[in-house]
């Protein structure tokens, strides 16, 4: 694992995961303050937990501007290889594209996550809404 976060890149991968922190934070304090509520204000509430969806699909785009950045790195490496008369070998690209598609599987995993943590949480949140409002 830590092999797979060096290879992707300190700096997008340490952001990726920072919005990782800040997302699963997000989705555990506001549903424990919401589940612990004697009073539930449904659309606030809602609004507040899709706000976690958000910080999940921005964690996606931000993966996917990594591999952006590491598709125009690789692309310039091979035009500085050819400007040098360097042969490129097929295998040296398909490394390379691999590598540039770790930070946005990292971060479709956890835009992923952030779904079924938001699934979860307005499931749980919306039952007790009714249990309060049938009693």
């Amino acid at each position: 694992m830590k092999e797979l976060f060096i290879k992707g890149g300190p700096f997008f991968m340490g952001l990726v995961s920072i919005l990782f922190i800040i997302t699963t934070a997000w989705f555990i304090y506001h549903f424990v303050v919401f589940y612990t509520a004697k009073e539930i204000n449904l659309p606030k509430t809602l609004r507040k937990l899709s706000y976690g969806k958000t910080f999940g699909l921005f964690t996606l785009i931000v993966g996917i501007v990594g591999q952006m950045i590491g598709f125009l790195a690789m692309f310039e490496a091979i035009e500085g290889a050819v400007a040098k008369g360097m042969e490129i070998k097929p295998i040296m690209v398909y490394g390379a594209i691999k590598v540039t598609m770790i930070v946005t599987v990292y971060g479709l995993l956890i835009y992923l996550f952030s779904l079924l943590l938001w699934f979860v949480s307005t499931t749980i949140i919306e039952k007790k809404a009714e249990k309060i409002s049938v009693a």
